[in-house]
């Protein structure tokens, strides 16, 4: 229920709501009674001290202004008070000392409201007495701000007023400003000056670094206890900046090896890894290619897959993903199976098209093996070292489920991943052993493909297993590539030569050793009747045909080698053998191969015999 209208009374001035309207201010002008008017008497005290400390802003003032007997709107105001009419001449006052208005506020206090309400009981607030005409200009200042201030600091940017309060500090500390300085200073955001623009261009500071300096052996002890990583990222920096133009920045008296010497300690401290390994990787990269290769390994591979054909297809498979909240792609144009996962709202190991089979978690650089492999349907194939059963799978998915697969591998824990996953992907055309590859040729052989994905260091994978950086020393490197050459010549053997179909045996290992790689080509090459084939791959660096003090067989030049930095997999070496006797060749040499070098007849790509060098 509202209050109701009374026309009897008379209207006595805005009310509560109606002061908080627009314009209030200005309107209540009209309402002040000036002095000696008989119907002053018609407000009560309390509204007139209202209505003064609304058009005075203050006690003191209205007092000032009662003593000095003058009336409101006209004649002498107190000193110290200015009347200045505003745009549609509604008065306001200014104090002259200050520099600011003194300005009402736009409401009282709640006693006041709750004491007006009782005064104007029965008082209709009509809304049309505030017109939305009034603009925002004719608002009076509510707060007594210096409006003149406010709107040179907002015209001000943040460096200028920052300028401006360091004027008076750099002049108490000697400094002197005059409008000469002022009108010379130019704000960073302006043009160049006229000096600066007869010169032909805006002048810096530093004329140029200074040439870096190796630090001395006390810093660098330090810097071997407690180091400073940033300093040690900017001396690497510096140190392969100069290397890059030995000549022209290089310190007087310094050699190379110096700088190299450095560089390596250094990386080692900033990347954490050990002094072979690293030492390993400056022979092998050049410097630019070297950071690239360390920085790439901290950052973990794209997470793939690989849709199994045999129950789905990769449109398919790739909208029910994405139905579930994985971002994917394809993997790229080399790959019809492959799918690349950006982001996933599930577990993607675990959602149903997974246990149903219908991908397998694969990284990119496992599925490129099967494919220079390139199997055919109702072949013999034997996959050397098979766990987890990434590429056997992917084999019996090109084969779809014909001939036979003889998966295996000599560590007995790993197969029963193998078995899990073959069972999961559908896979029925697969016999699972658990033999010593080295020995296999004595258990069956006369396969028309083999692949062997050989044990290696590990070097390619870094990015998975970060302690490769520190547990590798030169008898692990070895090691590996013994056994790897025991392999390979087991794999030879177990290939069937006169196959119609294939012949054909694919050598892959993930290390990016010359010694797990080239090296043990080049010696299976000088052991048995094979020759290197293309791998079919359109992509990846070519194979070293010379290395340092080694020189390898020219058609090294087929084989691929795939890097994190360039290729955004893990690190892969893929090398494709075509066998063309089965019969064994006899050594003409008794050295091990790794100190000869073979010669060859004018194009032809036989050996006709070895040299030591």
């Amino acid at each position: 229920m509202g209050r109701k209208l009374d026309p009897t009374k008379e209207k006595r001035g805005p009310g509560r709501k109606a002061r908080k309207q627009k314009g209030a201010e200005t309107e209540l002008v009209r309402f002040l009674p000036e002095a000696g008017d008989e119907n002053s008497k018609r407000l009560s005290s309390r509204a007139r001290k209202r209505a003064a400390k609304r058009r005075f802003g203050s006690v003191e003032v209205l007092k000032a202004y009662k003593s000095s007997g003058a009336k409101p709107l006209s004649g002498k105001l107190p000193k110290g008070v200015v009347q200045t009419p505003d745009k549609k001449g509604a008065q306001s006052l200014f104090n002259v000392g200050q520099g600011k208005k003194r300005l009402a506020p736009d409401h009282s206090s709640d006693e006041e409201e709750d004491e007006e309400d009782s005064e104007e009981d029965g008082v209709v607030n009509q809304g049309n007495l505030w017109d939305s005409e009034d603009s925002d200009t004719d608002m009076v200042d509510d707060y007594g701000a210096d409006s003149n201030s406010e709107d040179e600091g907002k015209k001000l940017l943040p460096i200028e007023r920052a300028a401006q309060k360091q004027k008076p500090q750099e002049a108490a500390d000697g400094g002197q400003w005059s409008e000469e300085t002022d009108e010379e200073e130019v704000s960073p955001l302006s043009g160049p000056t006229k000096d600066e623009e007869a010169d032909g261009g805006l002048k810096i500071n530093v004329d140029g670094e200074e040439p870096f300096v190796l630090p001395p052996a006390g810093e660098m002890e330090q810097d071997a206890h407690a180091p400073d990583l940033q300093r040690v990222h900017k001396r690497i920096q510096d140190i392969v900046g100069v290397l890059r133009d030995f000549g022209a920045q290089r310190e007087e008296g310094r050699s190379r090896s110096e700088y190299l010497n450095r560089l390596q300690k250094d990386l080692a401290t900033y990347y954490s890894y050990g002094d072979f390994l690293l030492g390993k990787l400056m022979k092998l990269f050049p410097l630019s290619e070297l950071i690239e290769f360390l920085e790439a390994n901290e950052v973990p591979r794209p997470i793939t897959l690989r849709t199994n054909t045999l129950k789905t297809r990769r449109r398919d498979l790739a909208q029910a993903l994405i139905n579930r909240g994985v971002n994917l792609d394809p993997l790229g144009k080399w790959s019809k199976t492959g799918l690349v996962i950006y982001d996933s709202s599930v577990p993607i190991g675990a959602t149903p098209e997974y246990l149903a089979g219908h991908y397998m978690l694969q990284g990119a650089s496992s599925m490129l093996p099967v494919m220079a492999l390139a199997p055919q349907e109702h072949e013999r194939i034997l996959d050397m070292c098979c766990a987890p059963g990434g590429k056997t799978s992917y084999i019996a998915q090109l084969m779809k489920n014909t001939g036979v697969i003889l998966a295996n591998d000599a560590n007995a824990v790993r197969l029963k991943s193998v078995v899990g996953n073959l069972h999961r992907l559908g896979v029925t055309n697969t016999i699972i052993s658990h033999y010593d590859g080295r020995q296999f040729p004595k258990v069956v052989g006369g396969f028309d493909r083999v692949l062997l994905d050989a044990p290696c260091s590990g070097t390619g994978v870094i990015s998975k297993d970060p302690a490769v950086k520190t547990n590798k020393d030169e008898k692990d490197i070895l090691r590996c590539a013994h056994l790897q050459k025991e392999l390979l010549l087991s794999a030879i053997d177990s290939v069937n030569a006169t196959s119609k179909t294939g012949g054909y045996l694919v050598y892959c290992t993930c290390s990016i050793m010359v010694e797990e790689n080239e090296w043990v080509v080049d010696y299976a090459l000088k052991k048995r009747n094979v020759r290197l084939v293309p791998t079919g791959l359109d992509f990846g660096q070519e194979g070293f045909t010379r290395f340092r003090e080694r020189r390898f067989h020219p058609t090294l030049r087929s084989t691929r080698r795939f890097y994190p930095h360039t290729h955004n997999m893990d690190g892969f070496f893929i090398a494709k053998f075509k066998k063309f006797s089965n019969s064994i060749p006899q050594s003409q040499t008794g050295v091990d191969g790794h100190n000869t070098m073979p010669l060859f007849l004018c194009g032809s790509e036989d050996r006709t015999h070895v040299l030591p060098m």
